[in-house]
């Protein structure tokens, strides 16, 4: 009995053991695996062989079998031709356009994803190469939106061309971020402009004085705070915040200023916004065009690259994110652009 008994211990030991074990190596695998699934990752894709494909499949629904089999015979003998000019040196390699996507919200929160690619672009484009950012966004923040217009600003610091191309909207801050490009091309339909600045919050004062709830608000510094949510505004707050929001304009004009002097600044920084044609007619953009037609235009000469960086946020990030949009929806918008 004794024996049995020294036996079924030993044996809850090992299983214990073994469980340990097992929940450790677990452990391991699930943070491995966890760690890989959340992994930063740069997708770059061939729209050249994107667009191809696609024609291909038409190819395949429109054409006799005699006719499918001629034109792939005749594509294969087109990229032999080149590639034997390339091999003797009788032909250029060609350019390159990369295309790169912002679609913008309050915060510029793209930004983080936009800096990379570009980081990513900038180490490999040669001076014939082009970068195309695909850009949609309403505007938002100042800090968010500067820092955003600052990473474009980068190409052109390196000497690449930069295009920018707006399918739907490019306001405010979007503009911000537009106006840099060496060419900016529209939509007929997509709304541009915006040159203007906008702030507002409600406040609680009365609401809170009606109901004899004191707040105290302690600053150092004259303008340490203007106006205030929970506070009784003053005339001499609200003039100060008047003219901060009168100093991010005139920094707003000056900077589209810079970039595309060929506008007449007064006149189209009245925070209003145009659609394409008429955006046209105001110099506000340089060209009429989809984004789609200007790739599909340029695919047959150039080699196009698709650059999209994609980092997962965990879920404290995105509860963060969530929680700041509320809270901001709620309490009003301080000092954003659009």
């Amino acid at each position: 009995m004794a024996y049995l008994f020294d036996y079924l211990t030993f044996l809850a030991k090992a299983a214990t053991l073994v469980l340990a074990v097992v929940f450790i190596v677990s452990g391991i695998v699930g943070a491995v695996r966890q760690a890989k699934a959340s992994a930063s990752t740069l997708y770059v894709q061939s729209l050249n062989e994107r667009f191809r494909g696609h024609a291909d499949v038409l190819y395949e629904s429109m054409l006799t079998p005699a006719q499918l089999k001629r034109h792939r015979r005749d594509r294969r003998r087109e990229e032999k031709r080149e590639q034997k000019a390339l091999k003797l040196g009788g032909s250029k390699a060609r350019s390159r356009i990369f295309v790169l996507d912002f679609e913008g919200d309050l915060e510029a929160s793209a930004v983080e994803h936009l800096r990379e690619e570009i980081s990513a672009v900038l180490q490999v484009a040669e001076p014939e190469d082009e970068i195309l950012v695909r850009l949609e966004s309403e505007g938002g923040l100042v800090h968010g939106y500067g820092l955003a217009a600052s990473q474009l600003a980068r190409i052109r610091g390196r000497g690449l061309r930069l295009t920018v191309a707006v399918d739907k909207v490019a306001a405010s801050g979007g503009y911000l971020m537009a106006c840099v490009a060496d060419r900016i091309i529209a939509a007929p339909f997509a709304i541009l402009g915006s040159i203007g600045v906008v702030a507002q919050l409600p406040n609680f004062h009365r609401l809170l004085d009606e109901h004899k709830v004191d707040f105290e608000l302690h600053t150092a510094g004259q303008h340490k705070r203007t106006l205030t949510l929970f506070g009784e505004n003053t005339d001499e707050a609200r003039a100060k915040f008047r003219e901060e929001l009168d100093e991010t304009h005139a920094l707003f004009k000056s900077f589209v200023t810079e970039h595309r002097p060929q506008l007449a600044i007064d006149a189209v920084a009245t925070g209003e916004h145009w659609f394409g044609t008429r955006a046209l007619e105001l110099k506000l953009v340089d060209e009429i065009k989809t984004s789609d037609d200007y790739l599909l235009g340029r695919f047959s000469e150039h080699d196009l690259y698709s650059i999209r960086y994609h980092r997962p946020r965990r879920l404290p990030e995105r509860l963060q994110s969530a929680w700041s949009r509320l809270a901001r929806g709620a309490l009003g918008r301080w000092n954003p652009l659009r």
